[in-house]
C-alpha cells in the first residue's frame, strides 16, 4: 500500500504537473485489493475528465508496477488488484520484533490519566470505561513513539472525606469496619448521602455543619483527622490496586486531588492577582470565558474558600506542566463531564498554558434485561460493583470453556482470567466510544460472532500449530506464490497505517473491529489450507506468515489490554 501510494503521487507529478497526497484504501474482494478516487479529486483541479484521468494514470502505473492490475470504475475511481508475493515482500521489507509501531511521536511526551476512582466508593463499572479506553490510549500512543506518563487521579479529598467521618461515628464501628472494608466505607458513604439529602429538603444542616468541621479539621492537620483520612485512605486504596490487578490496570502516578489541595488556594489567589480570575461580592471565585464562547464562567473556589474540582484541577495542570512538561494530556472521563472540561481548557488557555487537552469521553454502560429490553446498568437491576462483575465473568468464562471441552476438561486460573477480562473489554470496543457500551452476558463469550472469545480462539489456535511446527526447519520458499494466504497478507500489511491513524484520532474501536477481521480471515484459511500437513516448501511458507499474523494479532489486542490464553 505505502509503495502504491508513492508511486502514485510521483506518477501525477509526472503526469500532470501537480503534487498530491494519494490514500488508497483496502476494497471488498470482488472490486479488487485496493481503491482510490484520486482521479475525480484532481478532475476539478485540472479541469479534465476524470475518466481520461484515470486512465493515464493506470497506463503508468501497470507499466512500472510489474504483476499490478487496475481498472477505471464509475466517475473517477482505480481498483486494484496486487499480486499476493508482492505484498509478502513489502511486508517482509519492513518486518520487525515491534511491527506496526512507529516513531511519528518521538520527542513528544503525553500524559494519560484514567482511571480515576472516587475513592469514597468500592470500584464500580463506572470506572470500567475510564480504565479500558485510557489504558489503550496510552498503549497506542507509545506505539506511535510518544513518551507516555499514566496518571490516576482519585478523588481523594473533600466532602467525602467528611462525609466518611461523620458516617462511621455515627453508622459503623471499629469491627464493621474490619469485617466489611471497602465495602462497610461504600455502605456508610451512601446512607450519609440520603440522609444529607433528607436534611436539606428538610430545611436544616446539622449533618453537613459537622462534615465540613471534619473537613477543615483535616485542612489544619488535626491529628484525629489526619488517621481516619489514613486508615480510609488505604482501605479503598488496597481495594482499588486488588480490582485494577485484576483488570491488567496500572499507573505510573496516583496523584489524587489531595496532593494538589495544599497548591490550589495559592494559585487561585495568584491568578486572582493577575486579573485571570475574579472575586464575586460573596467572596466566591470566579474564571470568566467568554473569549472562549462560553457563556458560564467557572466557579474557581467556594464563598467560604472551600476548593472545588475546578480548584484542585487548576493545580493538577500547573504541576503537570512544570514538572512532566507534557504536548498533550487525556482526561479519559464520561459524557457527563463534557461542559466541564470545555470550561476547563479554556480556563488553561486563559493563564497561559499551551497544552494539546483532549477529553476523551465516553458513554454510559447499558446492560440487556431478562426480556431483551437495553438499560442502564444499576445496583438495583443487575451487577454494578467491579468485583462483582469479574467474579461473574470468570465463572461463566470457567464453565463455558469446560462445558466445550467436554468432561474432564482442565484450565489454568490465569487463563480463565484472561477470558473473562478479555471478553469484558472487548465489549468496550465493539463500537465508538461516543457511543453507550452494551454489557450482555449472552453475546461477550459468542465463540460466533464479534467477541473477543472469537478473536483469542483464532490466536489460541495459531499458538498449537506454531507449538507443532517448533522443531521444523524452513526450507527455500523463494518461487511460492502466497495467493492461498492473500487476505491475510493484506490484513497485516494494513497494519502500520491502522496503528499510526489511531495515534492521531484516538478511534480506538477500530482496532478492536481489525482484530476481528484478521480471527476471521485466520478461521477461513484455516478451513480452505491445510499448514502441518503441506509440502516442505508449501509448509515453510505458511508457517512464516503464520508467525506473522501471530505477532500481529497478540499485537493489536495487547494495545486494548487483552491477552490471548494458552489454552481455550
Amino acid at each position: 500500500m505505502r509503495k502504491l501510494e508513492q508511486k502514485l503521487n510521483e506518477i501525477i507529478e509526472r503526469l500532470f504537473d501537480v503534487r498530491s497526497r494519494v490514500e488508497i484504501v483496502a476494497e471488498k474482494e470482488k472490486f479488487g485489493d485496493y481503491s482510490t478516487n484520486t482521479a475525480m479529486m484532481l478532475a476539478g483541479r485540472l479541469k479534465q475528465n476524470p475518466r481520461e484521468i484515470a486512465a493515464k494514470i493506470i497506463e503508468e502505473v501497470t507499466r512500472e508496477i510489474p504483476g499490478l492490475k487496475a481498472e477505471a470504475v464509475g466517475p473517477g475511481f482505480i481498483n486494484f488488484t496486487v499480486p499476493a508475493r508482492g505484498v509478502y515482500d513489502e511486508i517482509s521489507e519492513a518486518w520487525h520484533e515491534k511491527y506496526g509501531e512507529n516513531e511519528s511521536g518521538k520527542g513528544k511526551k503525553a500524559v494519560v490519566e484514567y482511571p480515576s476512582q472516587n475513592m469514597a466508593k468500592p470500584y464500580s463499572v463506572g470506572h470500567l470505561r475510564p480504565g479500558t479506553q485510557g489504558h489503550a490510549v496510552a498503549q497506542i500512543l507509545r506505539a506511535n513513539g510518544w513518551e507516555v506518563i499514566t496518571d490516576n487521579h482519585l478523588g481523594d479529598y473533600g466532602t467525602p472525606f467528611g462525609i466518611w467521618v461523620v458516617g462511621f461515628l455515627k453508622l459503623s464501628s471499629e469491627d464493621k469496619l474490619a469485617s466489611g472494608g471497602v465495602y462497610e466505607l461504600g455502605r456508610v458513604y451512601i446512607e450519609m448521602k440520603r440522609l444529607l439529602k433528607e436534611e436539606e429538603v428538610n430545611g436544616t444542616s446539622k449533618l453537613a455543619d459537622e462534615v465540613q468541621k471534619w473537613l477543615l479539621k483535616l485542612e489544619q492537620g488535626d491529628e484525629t483527622a489526619v488517621m481516619y483520612n489514613k486508615k480510609f485512605s488505604e482501605i479503598s486504596l488496597g481495594h482499588i490496586h486488588d480490582v485494577m490487578g485484576r483488570l491488567g490496570l496500572r499507573t505510573d502516578f496516583e496523584l489524587g486531588e489531595a496532593f494538589f489541595a495544599p497548591r490550589s488556594k495559592e494559585l487561585v489567589e495568584k491568578y486572582l492577582a493577575d486579573g485571570k480570575f475574579e472575586k464575586n461580592k460573596d467572596g466566591s471565585v470566579i474564571c470568566k470565558l467568554d473569549e472562549f464562547g462560553i457563556d458560564v464562567p467557572m466557579l474557581m473556589q467556594k464563598s467560604n474558600g472551600a476548593a472545588l474540582y475546578a480548584t484542585t484541577d487548576l493545580a493538577t495542570l500547573v504541576y503537570r506542566m512544570e514538572n512532566w512538561k507534557p504536548d498533550k494530556i487525556v482526561h479519559a472521563v464520561g459524557a457527563e463531564q463534557k461542559f466541564y472540561f470545555e470550561q476547563l481548557f479554556a480556563m488553561g488557555k486563559k493563564i497561559g498554558i499551551e497544552v494539546d487537552s483532549f477529553h476523551l469521553w465516553f458513554g454510559l454502560i447499558d446492560q440487556m434485561t431478562e426480556d431483551g429490553k437495553r438499560e442502564k446498568m444499576s445496583s438495583r437491576k443487575g451487577v454494578v460493583l467491579m468485583e462483582e462483575l469479574l467474579d461473574e465473568a470468570e465463572a461463566r468464562a470457567k464453565a463455558i470453556v469446560e462445558s466445550a471441552g467436554g468432561e474432564g476438561k482442565k484450565i489454568s486460573e490465569d487463563d480463565i482470567r484472561k477470558i473473562a477480562t478479555g471478553a469484558i473489554k472487548f465489549a468496550d470496543f465493539a463500537a465508538d466510544r461516543k457511543h453507550g457500551m452494551l454489557f450482555d452476558w449472552k453475546t461477550i463469550f459468542a465463540l460466533t460472532g464479534f467477541s473477543a472469545a472469537y478473536v483469542q480462539y483464532a490466536g489460541v489456535r495459531i499458538g498449537r500449530i506454531l507449538a507443532e511446527a517448533r522443531d521444523f526447519e524452513l526450507v527455500d520458499f523463494g518461487g511460492y506464490d502466497f495467493e492461498a494466504e492473500k487476505s491475510l497478507l493484506k490484513l497485516i500489511a494494513e497494519y502500520p497505517k491502522l496503528v499510526a491513524a489511531l495515534g492521531e484520532n484516538l478511534e480506538m474501536h477500530k482496532m478492536a473491529h481489525f482484530a476481528y477481521d484478521l480471527a476471521v480471515a485466520i478461521n477461513k484459511y484455516y478451513e480452505k489450507t491445510p499448514v502441518l500437513k503441506a509440502e516442505a516448501k508449501e509448509k515453510s511458507a505458511r508457517i512464516t506468515v503464520l508467525r506473522q499474523v501471530a505477532q500481529v494479532l497478540e499485537h493489536s489486542l495487547s494495545i486494548l489490554g487483552i491477552e490471548i490464553p494458552g489454552e481455550m
